[in-house]
């Protein structure tokens, strides 16, 4: 028997547009399915199926819908469609059909719903499911009129409990149709046409534990649901009831959304053109946080019209008001408009998040509402843009955690609604998957329509203290509503807050080990990887090598947190703080190890400067332990000098702090063996020369002004 497309008509009832909905329509239109929308623009009084029976007004709007329908070889799919998609086309699904040798098929499901009662009623079954589900049939259409023709019932009565008492009156079911269910069947059609994924908590769990039951199937740039248990490839996924989440992660590739050898095929339709938007950025500080300064230079080249950029600022700690007060001085009336949560009005951090939802919910002008906590490293410029031009109710730029799997988005849930890995989320963190990605969580940095708060996001309170991402993730689930997550570009990384103390004038020096790349994007000399690669290392005398190291903000930094210290040496031979007592040259200087930067600045010895030390000096190899490492202040009226000496070391490392003829004048360092001299030394740039026997030198005259050095004396 031949069986024509077009005799095929989808019907479903959608009440209003969801992102489901648009999702069903897109697989539908994938394949060139004919579909019949009921319900739309009206109201949905037919109940929310998570808390108790309904969808008599699916049957109602069905009825109606068929009526004036004539032809007796039209056969209607009847489907749900918020979560729903076509994993294959009509062809398929009718020969499929065909195979049942039936009118009408319904999907079946685990277990019974509504009335428990009806259990003994239903027929038993050697193998697969028992029970009737009303998400899905599949017949005639006479005989789908006949089967609803004596609907009676309220919009909010139980369309599965309609249909299951027809199905297990068992003269009704001959006489009237005939119907069955798919498993019912022994062509298991079940998984043939419908793939209902779960349908109940304790199900969920069981195919959490059992994943490979069901898999995703890539093959010839094709996409496809296999089900192991049968080996069968469904026509249609069903997420019905918990299960939405799944169909959430399905979506993502099938029908062919993302394939290995396209990648994303639809990443790139519907995008928003680029308009003047305004956006309201909320800016959230919640602890103590490195690199805060750097955050808000980054705040300012984000590619957008200032002009229309609004900024919500909540700080709670009272430690980042002299940054953030400084960066409204400077920058704030380039903004339409700023406010700002200062930590004595001790808001907490769900409530400042709900208040800047609802500025921009308030706001008709708010095009776009922009969450960004203070942590985020946003290296993207052009984040906004892009995030914008998605024109997705919610999306969020993948950001992780440098050298770890750690993101700001989970690609599935565990059955009590926490972190679980999806099979596909170590590929997306490390860009083994690009794309768009429907996840159930992110947090951090995302973007939210506006429009979306002020219609299907109503409700002012999305947070709540207990657990405020949690809070907001769940209300956002529960309205149907889709989140995603971008990997399309690169985008930033997120730091690390552990550990962060407050303790001293540049807190950020010590994130050498928590937040490394951050620190070296900071402090070390934008040269500095180009060293080898374009020959940046002199030798201005010999077995002496210069190259850049620090950054200007490194050296400023060093010497402002020593000043803020303030206990500089006396300058004398007495010294307590280095064994035995007796310094035979001795500078007015501050040890590191005084202000508890001893580790650290080892650890910089080692990732900066040993790998200079062991191309310069083939053979040596260290680990950079050091005896002494300290920054010496020269000053004319102080200690202008140092005699002719040998230093106490294998090698010895000398960074100049600041600027010759800008901050002082005079200063350098002359070998007297080689009568050789460097007068000019560079700010960042370090000296690299032998310390013991052959380098006998001098500190030359510091004639006006301050000079600051970094000095390391170290030994394998």
């Amino acid at each position: 028997m031949l069986w024509f497309p077009d005799k095929l008509l989808v019907v479903t009832v959608a009440t209003k547009e969801t992102d489901g909905y648009r999702r069903f329509l897109r697989t539908a239109k994938h394949f060139n399915y004919t579909v019949k929308v009921l319900g739309r623009d009206q109201k949905w009084k037919g109940g929310d199926y998570m808390s108790a029976p309904g969808g008599g007004q699916k049957v109602r709007l069905l009825k109606e819908g068929l009526k004036e329908m004539k032809d007796d070889g039209q056969i209607i799919l009847f489907i749900d469609s918020y979560d729903v998609v076509f994993a294959s086309g009509p062809k398929e699904l009718l020969k499929k059909f065909q195979q049942t040798k039936h009118r009408v098929v319904f999907s079946s499901e685990t277990l019974i719903w509504p009335d428990r009662h009806l259990e003994d009623k239903y027929p038993h079954v050697r193998e697969g499911n028992r029970f009737l589900g009303s998400g899905g049939f599949i017949g005639y259409l006479p005989n789908i009129k006949e089967l609803i023709a004596n609907w009676t019932g309220d919009d909010g009565d139980s369309d599965q409990l309609f249909f299951t008492k027809v199905y297990t009156d068992q003269s009704k079911r001959v006489r009237l149709v005939p119907l069955v269910l798919l498993k019912h069947l022994k062509c298991k059609c079940v998984v043939l046409i419908f793939q209902i994924l779960k349908t109940s908590l304790i199900v969920v769990l069981h195919l959490f534990m059992f994943p490979d039951d069901v898999v995703l199937k890539f093959e010839d740039s094709q996409v496809r649901l296999r089900n192991v248990l049968y080996d069968t490839l469904p026509v249609i996924v069903h997420g019905n009831g918990p299960t939405k989440l799944q169909i959430n992660y399905l979506g993502n590739y099938i029908p062919n959304t993302w394939t290995f050898e396209s990648g994303c095929t639809v990443c790139h339709e519907d995008l928003r053109s680029l308009t003047a938007l305004q956006v309201l950025i909320g800016i959230f500080i919640q602890q103590p946080t490195p690199f805060v300064t750097v955050f808000f230079e980054r705040l300012l080249k984000l590619q957008h019209p200032k002009n229309k950029i609004k900024l919500f600022i909540f700080n709670k700690e009272a430690h980042h008001q002299r940054q953030v007060r400084s960066f409204l001085k400077d920058y704030g009336s380039l903004y339409e408009n700023v406010t700002v949560i200062e930590p004595e009005e001790e808001m907490d951090g769900a409530a400042s998040r709900n208040l800047g939802l609802d500025l921009c919910r308030r706001d008709q002008d708010c095009d776009y509402f922009f969450s960004l906590d203070i942590e985020v490293v946003l290296k993207n410029k052009d984040t906004l843009k892009i995030l914008i031009e998605q024109n997705l109710p919610i999306v969020a730029p993948m950001i992780t955690r440098a050298g770890r799997l750690w993101s700001n988005f989970w690609g599935a849930l565990s059955g009590d609604g926490y972190y679980a890995r999806s099979e596909d989320y170590v590929d997306i963190v490390q860009g083994r998957r690009v794309g768009v990605w429907n996840v159930p969580y992110v947090s951090n940095v995302y973007l939210v329509k506006g429009s979306l708060l002020r219609r299907e996001l109503k409700d002012y309170e999305l947070f709540s203290s207990s657990d405020p991402d949690m809070a907001f993730c769940h209300n956002i689930r529960n309205k149907g509503i889709f989140m995603y997550v971008t990997n399309m570009h690169t985008f930033g990384r997120i730091l690390s807050t552990e550990n962060y103390q407050t303790g001293h004038l540049h807190n950020d020096l010590w994130q050498i080990f928590e937040n490394p790349v951050d620190w070296e994007e900071r402090y070390i000399h934008e040269n500095y990887t180009r060293i080898m690669k374009d020959k940046l290392i002199e030798n201005p005398c010999p077995d002496v090598y210069w190259f850049p190291v620090f950054s200007t903000v490194a050296c400023n930094h060093m010497i402002e947190e020593m000043e803020h210290y303030g206990k500089w040496s006396g300058g004398g031979n007495a010294d307590n703080r280095i064994t035995g007592g007796y310094e035979n040259v001795p500078t007015i200087d501050i040890h590191m190890i005084q202000i508890n930067f001893e580790k650290e600045w080892q650890k910089f010895l080692v990732e900066y400067v040993v790998p200079i030390t062991e191309k310069m000096f083939p053979g040596y190899y260290t680990k950079a332990h050091f005896e002494l490492a300290f920054v010496v202040r020269y000053k004319p009226d102080e200690q202008p000098s140092l005699r002719p000496h040998h230093d106490a070391s294998t090698f010895t490392v000398n960074i100049a702090l600041n600027q010759v003829d800008l901050d002082y004048q005079g200063g350098g360092c002359r070998f007297l063996r080689y009568d050789c001299s460097i007068q000019a030394p560079r700010k960042g740039w370090a000296l690299l020369h032998p310390g013991r026997l052959t380098h006998y030198h001098e500190g030359l005259p510091t004639t006006a002004g301050v000079r600051y050095i970094a000095v390391s004396f170290v030994d394998p």
